[in-house]
């Protein structure tokens, strides 16, 4: 018999490879799929009352015809689209003048999402750059930011020794909103152009020391835009929209979306007269036009050609529906993950100093937090707000979400009176938050007891 030792050999070779490869297979994760939206086939599907809905749909309503512009609201809940509702107008008026036609609302309407910017856009970069292992909440930030040090000339000093974390806690020691665009108010750190403006950015001065307070800042959050930018090599809102909301399949979530491809009728109309208040505000280059499309936020808009990291991204409710849910399902959506369940509990945890502030979150972490999170949100709740209108609550203990869009800002300013220059829209419950929040817990079969 002829020996032939080839086949044996061989044979045995491909069953030991063969086997490696299912081993491998076998050990190896699955690809993971987070839960996707659907449309809840009745509100009492995902635990809401029909009937306490249209109270709601009635309190917005009424205060539409007593004068406040629109709103869209939006509920999840259980991984289902519960509300996504318009409502009133999406612009009123043209310059002082009334139209002669109201430009409806409709669920579709982009809308100025002002400092909820900081959560959609900075905080959600910053996490998937957290859970990357790209960036660490510990380190210093002049690791990222190497001009950010302090000066012999600085009457406050501790930016040396400031972490990443810190910033995000608002505690970093900075003022509210040192007015780049203003020359009259920001003095020395005047500056109408985006590289000018990003250099001063660090060199503002610190007003109480690092870690006694926590003081909520827009210069917080456009610092955090800067580290964005240092540690991916791309300005944010390149990063945002190309890593974050084209996975997502998010077309209508932009900075300056009018050199995108939209056009002013696709948006809800802000300020009345640029920035002027009425007239009664005047800066060199300031607008004069009502808003849309367009951020209003100074600092954004002429100090940092609407791309910063406290304000300047634009959305719609269904697109915002997609991010609320990534929060709720752990990091992910679909088939598209982009950080952890563990980085968004870091990011979520209240501060030591304030129970009301998490990492850029802001938290119901007692009772002076109701305006916003109304009378039935758990002590779990966080989410954030924004200047022209916008509200956002992410309650994990009824997965749960809420979006409430408004342009309450499309309205007059007061000009007389204890409320002298507020705008009319922020007098209305609806421009107020807590009572619409409030009416969709009530509409929730928890709020029964």
């Amino acid at each position: 018999m002829k020996f032939l030792p080839e086949r044996p050999f061989y044979w045995t070779v491909a069953c030991a490879l063969l086997s490696l490869a299912l081993h491998s297979f076998a050990a190896s994760p699955r690809p993971l799929t987070y839960p996707e939206l659907v449309p809840a086939s009745t509100p009492e599907a995902a635990g809401f009352s029909s009937q306490k809905l249209r109270d709601l749909d009635a309190l917005i309503s009424r205060d539409v015809a007593a004068g406040f512009p629109g709103a869209v609201l939006l509920v999840i809940r259980d991984g289902k689209i519960v509300k996504n509702t318009s409502y009133g107008y999406r612009q009123k008026f043209s310059g002082s003048e009334p139209l002669e036609h109201f430009a409806p609302m409709a669920t579709g309407t982009l809308f100025d999402l002002a400092s909820n910017t900081k959560m959609y856009a900075t905080n959600f970069a910053l996490q998937k750059l957290v859970s990357e292992g790209r960036l660490d909440l510990q380190a210093k930030v002049h690791e990222y930011l190497p001009e950010f040090r302090d000066r012999e000339t600085d009457t406050i000093k501790g930016k040396n020794e400031l972490r990443v974390a810190d910033i995000l806690h608002h505690s970093a020691g900075f003022m509210p909103d040192p007015q780049y665009h203003n020359q009259t108010v920001a003095k020395a750190l005047y500056s109408q152009d985006r590289s000018a403006t990003s250099r001063l950015i660090s060199q503002t001065p610190l007003t109480y020391p690092p870690g006694t307070a926590n003081v909520y800042s827009d210069v917080d959050y456009m610092l955090l835009g800067e580290i964005i930018e240092r540690v991916t090599g791309q300005m944010l809102d390149e990063y945002v929209e190309q890593s974050i909301y084209a996975p997502l399949g998010l077309n209508h979530t932009r900075f300056n979306p009018l050199q995108k491809g939209f056009t002013p009728k696709d948006f809800a109309a802000t300020e009345l007269q640029g920035n002027t208040r009425d007239g009664s505000i005047s800066f060199p280059n300031i607008r004069t036009d009502t808003l849309l499309g367009q951020v209003h936020d100074e600092k954004a808009f002429y100090s940092m050609a609407g791309v910063s990291g406290h304000a300047g991204l634009f959305s719609t409710s269904s697109d915002l529906a997609v991010l609320l849910q990534v929060m709720l399902n752990g990091g992910g959506y679909g088939s598209v993950a982009l950080f952890d369940g563990q980085t968004i509990w870091e990011f979520t945890t209240p501060s030591e100093i304030d129970p009301t502030f998490a990492l850029g979150w802001r938290t119901n972490g007692n009772a002076s937090m109701q305006w916003m999170f109304g009378e039935y949100a758990s002590n779990r709740a966080y989410g954030h707000t924004g200047w022209t209108g916008t509200l956002t609550i992410i309650d994990p203990e009824y997965n749960l979400g809420i979006v409430l869009l408004t342009n309450k800002k499309h309205s007059p300013v007061i000009k007389t009176g204890t409320n002298s220059g507020k705008f009319i829209g922020d007098l209305f419950a609806t421009g107020r938050y807590g009572e619409v929040v409030s009416g969709v817990y009530r509409a929730m079969s928890i709020s029964q007891n």
